[in-house]
């Protein structure tokens, strides 16, 4: 797993020129916008909630003593859990809304990696794509919040709360890299095809996302180039890895 970590890591690495290279940029104006958007959105959302999450979390506190020094911790971590939960929407939000605007992207990148102009692909309107990337991150929604909330509530205990974080961070990674592969799946695979396939190939989508989400770290500039390059990275890397699984087909075959 580590070494499919890597490589989708590196993959980044071949964005920007592959971008320039088949001219992709007009593609990604509007679901720029809406990762822009919506990360004002949930940012201020989020920032005006903490003061009331911590406050809700210091009243675990009946104690006098110590009252103060607790509820700081409790602004803070109820800051983080926020943080946590308004990156979980943002990724999800953005990438559902997207979905119909990164599937040609992906498609013109496997179109230039494999030299064929007409595949047998699915067949999907506007309409389809739309409702496959709300359903998919509807589906990976609910998982993660699953994952998450105990992990959160891991943050309580000193010491786990490290291993917590870790995990968190790999969890947001795993489901954003999800998003990224399956803009090239929908092509390929129904629903539950690509689910499994991405089950399959669990590092590959973690290092995808591990980058989707260090972009994010960056002011500004983060929310706005966060799409073009983990789509792109995601799709060389998911084309790269149908095309050996044909291949090794046909050979078995």
């Amino acid at each position: 797993m580590l070494k499919n970590i890597l490589q989708a890591i590196q993959a980044y690495f071949k964005s920007f020129g592959l971008i320039s290279k088949l001219k992709l940029w007009k593609y990604f104006f509007i679901p720029m916008l809406i990762s822009f958007v919506t990360a004002i959105i949930i940012g201020f959302t989020a920032y005006g909630l903490s003061g009331n999450v911590g406050e809700f979390i210091a009243r675990i506190w009946i104690w006098e003593f110590g009252k103060e020094a607790f509820t700081t911790a409790s602004t803070f971590i109820g800051g983080i859990i926020l943080f946590a939960i308004g990156l979980i929407l943002y990724k999800h939000i953005i990438m559902a809304l997207s979905a119909p605007f990164m599937s040609p992207v992906s498609e013109k990148i496997e179109v230039y990696l494999t030299g064929i102009e007409k595949h047998q692909h699915r067949k999907t309107s506007f309409k389809e794509q739309l409702w496959r990337g709300i359903r998919i991150n509807l589906r990976n929604l609910g998982k993660e919040l699953l994952i998450t909330i105990p992990l959160l509530l891991l943050k309580f205990i000193p010491g786990v709360n490290i291993l917590s974080t870790i995990l968190l961070f790999l969890t947001q990674a795993y489901y954003a890299g999800f998003g990224n592969i399956d803009y090239t799946l929908e092509r390929h695979f129904k629903y539950r095809e690509s689910v499994q396939f991405v089950k399959n190939h669990r590092g590959i989508a973690i290092g995808n996302g591990i980058v989707f989400i260090l972009f994010l770290l960056i002011p500004i500039i983060g929310v706005i180039l966060v799409l073009p390059f983990s789509v792109t990275a995601a799709s060389l890397k998911t084309v790269e890895i149908l095309k050996k699984e044909k291949f090794t087909a046909k050979q078995i075959n």
